[in-house]
């Protein structure tokens, strides 16, 4: 028998490949022509009496994991995997396996091929080749030939609207094809053939295919479709081509439990229609009785396992075995006893007492349980199960799926027999990547990573590589196989990996100019990028040396840009530019006139304290502000702060994880009335968790006033009495690891009043159970916590500034006086240093033309966010801005009198006071 060739993309390109098409509308033109007419109706003999399905050993309490009545739908899945021996598209993916009958062909690639010149096609649509091309094209296909002669076969020609069934030639709308290594077919002359029914909803825009109870729901454009109204993810992404409907031939294959063969030297898929009719293992049925005890099973090949639905059964061999405990539904899920199923596959069975993993291994594969637990982990990657393994009477049991979906072992189900067949193949197993993934003719070594494992646990003893380069000279496509040979003496099927070797990478050019040959000190130079890369595709970065705004020393200065494409080549350009002794601007003149907004400037803070103070007025509006900033750092699980508030209330939380574990936190309400009460989200803004406490308390900042730009985030909420919830779902969204900070910002109103409580606890945990046995966590003696009144202050002022350097301070204590409250679980008196929480809405009515606003930091580090007139403006747009010496710039006025409105509020984690400073501008030159 020959081997069927796997093979793996590089880049985009592979060999060959399989593909399928699908209509929109059941409506349209008939795409599919008969060139020899047949009946487009199959009988089915799915179509059985459910309760023949159901009770002690029927299939419904052994195999359907996701269909609420598989039975009556006519359709069976394990764990909520297809009733195939497909898992994926006949032309994407990676795997270890290679196989004949492609029982998984999610790994399957490039099995279609362009007839070479001077291969004519037979009248069956076989491509007669020559032996002198490979090993493989010499050999004839036994399987495929078989399943291409058997009753009610389909046989689909490789990149051809030809397709032969029962021996009889139609002629597709659409020709098979691959876009992004996905195999399509056009959906009508694949329904037709298979004899399903095709349907369109003109009010859902969905092509629907029927077949015995089971509906497949496909959209044009999307790459997920239906299957009996659970969502599945295709390979591919089904499309309109002239009017014909395509869709990934193995989204139907799948779904409709259609067994498939691939014959590589005739350039055929050939499906096996009968096994669909029956869902059987046998064509047209099987007749197989599971309560005799004979070992000789129809349709089952030398190594398959078989095993019993609700039964500790199983067959190998023609031998029969007892699992530690039947195969069993929990939940809907199919389970297996572990070991029974490791010692059968052969694998491997280990235990880590220091996890308290079972782990299964083969070859490099590595698959590790627990106990209770849905999720475990494949080579170190997590994935998640259907359901969590269990144990049962002392025996380990787990999905059945999540182990051959692992390691890529096929199954089908055999629904009247009420079995699962797994195809346990004895041939090694080879595998290979190459890395990296851009290569290039004579510059790239490429490196070879090998993977082989024997099925039944035997040693690889040798390999062979055909193509293989260390360094490949020419561009191109280069085809690369690699295979291995047991201790038995046999050998794998050769695994094949396309290589795309381009043409040799030239590096980048850079090329920079300026507006002008010559400036004076002071004077804007504008720096013009042409800096370009010959290869198509290939991005460039930048790296400028000394490309200042303007220089304020006479003579010639060296500017420097360097460029680097995506493969590491370099180049740079210098240019000098030439500074004459003529003063144009001061470095802060230039800093007032040029610098970007947002950005910021050094200039002399010494002289701040000196400037006049803007007069204003100052009111407050009701709002009461919970601050829950003490513990900061928490070091175990607890209550952090706990309020009542009604009315206009605002969150102010700023905490980091010390405990050592993964936590979240939560604010849960509770209504303490005897009434319902209403609680409206108005705005929020949530930072972190990351590791930086200034970082995390400008991003909450930046997205409360963000918020503040739309109402969609107004939501409300009813609480019964007694009633507690958990709300602000941002802050409680993602977990904070040890070490990590989160900020939050929110704006609530309430009809009555509710009680607060800001906990951090184990992410596990469930908040409002854990809630009433959760302790008052004291103040750490160093940051603030505490409940305060008017929490939003008003600044105003109708005098004209700006015509004079004025300034106005903010969380100075001494011209901002501070908010002072009470701690909400002690009644201690607290004062609001730095008011961190407090809005700020500054009105200045009339500001002079031509004046320059900026912030300055005066208490330390600061790095937040303000919005001006409207427009959000980040303090600063990198990196922080330090006192007393730096200043970031928040608006210009122009050569007009402005109103300017700024809302401002402190960014946890950061430094106060800051003063906003007035400035006039100089004149423009």
């Amino acid at each position: 028998m020959m081997n069927f060739r796997r093979f793996t993309m590089i880049t985009v390109l592979a060999a060959a490949q399989v593909m399928s098409t699908v209509p929109v509308v059941a409506e349209s033109q008939d795409w599919t022509t008969t060139t020899v007419s047949s009946s487009n109706t199959v009988p089915s003999s799915l179509e059985e009496d459910p309760s023949s399905l159901t009770g002690e050993s029927g299939l419904a309490d052994g195999v359907s994991a996701d269909m609420e009545s598989p039975a009556s739908e006519g359709f069976t899945a394990v764990d909520g995997a297809e009733v195939v021996s497909h898992d994926g598209d006949l032309s994407g993916g990676e795997t270890d396996e290679a196989s004949v009958s492609h029982s998984d062909a999610t790994e399957q690639e490039s099995i279609t091929s362009e007839p070479s010149e001077g291969e004519p096609a037979t009248e069956s649509g076989q491509t007669e080749g020559t032996a002198a091309n490979s090993q493989a094209v010499a050999t004839s296909s036994a399987s495929g030939l078989a399943a291409a002669s058997a009753p009610n076969s389909l046989v689909l020609l490789m990149n051809s609207d030809v397709m032969y069934h029962n021996g009889e030639k139609f002629t597709a709308g659409q020709p098979m094809a691959v876009k992004n290594g996905v195999s399509y077919v056009a959906i009508r002359a694949m329904v037709e053939r298979a004899g399903l029914t095709l349907r369109y909803d003109n009010q859902t825009k969905e092509t629907i295919i029927l077949k015995n109870g089971n509906e497949l729901r496909f959209t044009n454009g999307s790459s997920n479709y239906k299957v009996n109204g659970e969502t599945r993810a295709m390979r591919g992404t089904a499309y309109m081509s002239n009017n014909v409907f395509m869709v990934p031939l193995t989204a139907i294959t799948q779904a409709l439990g259609i067994p498939y063969s691939v014959d590589q030297p005739g350039k055929r898929v050939i499906l096996d229609l009968a096994r669909m009719e029956s869902g059987s293992g046998q064509p047209g049925g099987g007749t197989a009785n599971p309560g005799t005890g004979t070992p000789n099973i129809p349709g089952v090949g030398p190594h398959d396992l078989v095993l019993y639905m609700n039964s500790a059964r199983m067959v190998q061999n023609g031998r029969e075995y007892t699992a530690g405990q039947p195969m069993a539904v929990t939940n809907g899920v199919s389970y297996v006893a572990i070991r029974a199923l490791v010692d059968r596959v052969g694998l491997r069975l280990t235990y880590d007492n220091t996890t308290k993993e079972t782990i299964i291994t083969r070859g490099n594969d590595v698959l590790r349980f627990k106990t209770n637990s849905n999720v475990y982990t494949v080579n170190g990657q997590q994935r998640t199960m259907k359901g969590a393994a269990y144990q049962s009477n002392n025996v380990f049991m787990v999905p059945l799926t999540s182990i051959t979906q692992a390691l890529d072992i096929p199954y089908r189900v055999d629904q009247p027999n009420k079995r699962v067949i797994l195809n346990v193949s004895t041939k090694p197993i080879a595998s290979f990547t190459v890395q990296p993934g851009g290569i290039f003719a004579g510059q790239t070594r490429v490196r070879y990573s090998t993977s082989a494992h024997s099925p039944v646990g035997l040693d690889i003893v040798d390999e062979r590589w055909e193509g293989r380069q260390d360094l490949f000279h020419e561009p191109g496509l280069h085809t690369v196989s690699y295979s291995v040979q047991d201790s038995s003496g046999q050998w794998s099927d050769p695994y094949y990996v396309n290589i795309e070797v381009k043409a040799p990478n030239t590096p980048p050019v850079a090329m920079f100019m300026t507006d002008k040959k010559e400036y004076k000190i002071g004077e804007k130079i504008t720096y013009i990028n042409q800096s370009y890369d010959r290869d198509p595709g290939d991005e460039i970065t930048y790296r400028w040396e000394n490309n200042e705004p303007a220089f304020f020393t006479a003579g010639r200065h060296t500017v420097t840009l360097v460029v680097t494409d995506s493969h590491g080549a370099t180049s740079s350009y210098q240019q000098v530019i030439q500074v004459s002794s003529e003063v144009m601007y001061t470095r802060d003149e230039f800093n007032h006139m040029f610098t970007e907004i947002g950005d910021k400037f050094t200039f002399n803070g010494l002289e701040v304290p000196s400037m006049n103070l803007v007069p204003i007025t100052r009111r407050s509006e009701p709002a009461l502000l919970i601050r829950s900033n003490s513990p900061e750092t928490v070091y175990r699980e607890g209550i952090v702060y706990r309020e009542v508030g009604v009315g206009n209330t605002r969150f102010m939380i700023h905490h980091l994880n010390a405990t050592g574990k993964r936590m979240k936190m939560y604010v849960v309400a509770t209504n303490i009335n005897n009434t319902p009460a209403r609680i409206t989200t108005q705005y929020t803004g949530m930072g972190g968790p990351i590791d930086i406490p200034t970082a995390t308390g400008r991003a909450s900042v930046q997205r409360y006033l963000e918020s503040m730009q739309s109402a969609d985030s107004f939501k409300t909420i009813s609480l019964a009495p007694g009633e507690s919830r958990v709300i602000l779902d941002d802050l409680s969204r993602q977990s904070l690891a040890n070490g990590h900070v989160v900020s939050m910002f929110a704006d609530l109103y309430t009809d009555s009043p509710i009680r607060y409580d800001v906990i951090m606890i184990d992410e596990a945990k469930d908040p409002i159970q854990k809630l009433p046995h959760l302790i008052l966590q004291p103040v750490d003696g160093v940051h603030n916590r505490g409940t305060y009144a008017d929490a939003t202050r008003i600044i105003e002022t109708y005098e004209r500034v700006g015509d004079t350097p004025a300034r106005i301070a903010i969380g100075d204590r001494v011209n901002d006086p501070n908010l002072e409250g009470f701690d909400g679980i002690t009644g201690v008196p607290q004062s609001n240093s730095g008011n961190f929480g407090v809005l700020y809405k500054i009105k200045l009515h009339r500001v002079a033309p031509n004046t320059l606003i900026t912030l300055n930091p005066r208490g330390g580090r600061y790095m937040g966010a303000v919005m001006v007139n409207g427009n959000i403006i980040n303090v600063p747009n990198s990196g922080a801005v330090a006192a007393p010496h730096e200043a970031t710039v928040l608006y210009r006025t122009g050569d007009y009198e402005r109103s300017v409105e700024i809302l401002f509020t402190a960014a946890p984690g950061s430094s106060l006071p800051v003063n906003l400073l007035l400035q006039p501008l100089p004149e423009s030159k």
